[in-house]
């Protein structure tokens, strides 16, 4: 069974746009046997370009459904069939979303005209629905609109049924899993890929050259993500995959290996669909210093740096530095005012719900909420330590190691431990350099606590501090 979808949107990408009109038209295989049409009521303004294409205004939908008032009826239509549609990635990408925002995974097998279109009738001029119809004498009435279309579609996949009539029974099932995969991939490489490897990953174009470069907890997973429907709503990441034709790998064990693999790679290789990472800046935005005031209580205030600023953390911006402060505030009970997120004089705002110790109005002493104020500095903060970070290996015989020296990064490497725990010197000298930079300090920033041994060491130090 199959399910004939076209639906109209108020834009182009799922993650923001909405459906304003929707036709499933049910095929046995050799005749539709249940139509379903209606519109939507988006709950948003349909832009004026929209509504010159489809014909759909704002007058239109505003007595239609909204989504989740038909949802139940399009998921007895499609229940048991495979989705089917024009360019299924739009289609199928908006209705997975729809769903999504009703905290439903919506999950259905999938068929693309425009793929079987190429296969069954190749050197046609173009593959359009307008233009398909032409060449194949369809008759398109009501372009634009979801009936219209769906019932071209119909008409359209009865005819690939009819060119298809004497290839192996199977070959539905396979064409339906091809829809997930770059046309020019072979799909041998995704099924040599392993699961649950940790590390960095390359897509590569016909010519070999590096066009992506991404990491993944599970690469083969984050892969297929790449290429489900939802994902491939906008026109760069279509473009991307319609170029992809081949995979390769790099393990690193850990995600924070992989994070600062990924960051290298990215501004050495400079592949053009990454947009972030590639230029190198050697100093942050934001920053939280530390300074005693006049009553001896620590204090915390964010800046934009300077070179030659040595605050204890960096950050993007202003936003995500604010960010930092109230999450060491949550934490360690500090005082918003010696934090200096708090400008008027009295008590803070904390200290009226109880979550202030009193620090603002001096009635916490300073010594007992420096302690807490140290434990911030000492979890958040690294910029003046050296000290190795020691996880996870790529294999269960071998530990990954990361050096900061005086809060700079230095590299990483592996360690063998096959021959058990492996002294200061071994872990140090199997250090691979690497450049440090913005978005390495920010990675190590966010991940410095997360799932490592912290080695602290002075820099002529040879065995365990």
């Amino acid at each position: 069974m199959f399910a004939v979808v076209d639906i109209e949107t108020t834009g182009g990408r799922p993650e923001s746009d909405k459906i304003t009109e929707v036709a499933i038209l049910l095929h046995d295989g050799e005749k539709v046997i249940r139509k379903f049409s209606t519109l939507i009521n988006p709950r948003c303004k349909i832009p004026p370009q929209i509504t010159q294409l489809t014909g759909i205004s704002n007058e239109m939908v505003q007595d239609a459904p909204q989504f989740h008032e038909i949802a139940k009826e399009i998921i007895d239509i499609t229940k048991d069939a495979t989705f089917v549609a024009h360019n299924v990635r739009f289609d199928y990408g908006f209705i997975k979303a729809a769903f999504k925002n009703l905290g439903y995974t919506y999950q259905r097998k999938t068929l693309c005209t425009v793929r079987m279109s190429r296969s069954a009738f190749p050197g046609l001029p173009s593959y359009s629905l307008g233009k398909l119809c032409n060449s194949l004498d369809i008759v398109l009435q009501n372009r634009h609109r979801a009936l219209g279309d769906a019932e071209a579609t119909a008409i359209l996949l009865g005819k690939i049924f009819e060119q298809n009539k004497d290839a192996e029974p199977q070959w539905i099932d396979k064409e339906s899993k091809k829809t997930s995969i770059p046309p020019l991939l072979n799909e041998s490489i995704l099924n040599n890929i392993p699961e649950g490897i940790t590390g960095v990953y390359y897509f590569h174009n016909q010519g070999g050259h590096v066009i992506y470069i991404g990491k993944a907890i599970d690469i083969r997973k984050r892969i297929f993500q790449h290429f489900s429907m939802t994902t491939m709503g906008s026109k760069r990441a279509v473009q991307m995959k319609n170029e992809i034709a081949d995979i390769s790998y790099e393990t690193t064990g850990s995600e924070l290996l992989a994070l600062l693999l990924e960051s290298d790679e990215i501004k050495k290789q400079k592949p053009i669909y990454n947009i972030m990472q590639k230029r190198v800046r050697a100093v942050p935005y934001y920053g939280i210093f530390t300074t005693y005031d006049a009553y001896g209580y620590i204090n915390f205030s964010m800046q934009k740096l300077k070179e030659g600023d040595e605050p204890f953390i960096t950050t993007d911006n202003m936003h995500e530095a604010r960010n930092m402060l109230y999450k060491m505030i949550e934490k360690y009970a500090l005082c918003q005012t010696k934090c200096n997120l708090h400008h008027v004089g009295g008590p803070c705002f904390d200290y009226q719900i109880h979550k202030c110790k009193g620090a603002c109005i001096a009635k916490e002493d300073c010594e007992t909420y420096n302690t807490r104020a140290m434990q911030a500095i000492t979890t958040y903060g690294f910029q003046h330590e050296s000290f190795l970070l020691v996880g996870k290996g790529r294999h269960e015989l071998e530990k990954s190691v990361v050096c900061l020296e005086r809060g700079r990064y230095k590299g990483f490497g592996y360690v063998d431990i096959s021959f058990g725990e492996p002294a200061l010197s071994d872990l140090r000298e199997c250090i691979k350099t690497y450049p440090h930079n913005r978005d390495i300090q920010q990675i190590l920033c966010q991940h410095v606590n997360k799932g490592h041994v912290k080695i602290k060491y002075e820099e002529r130090e040879t065995v365990y501090s």
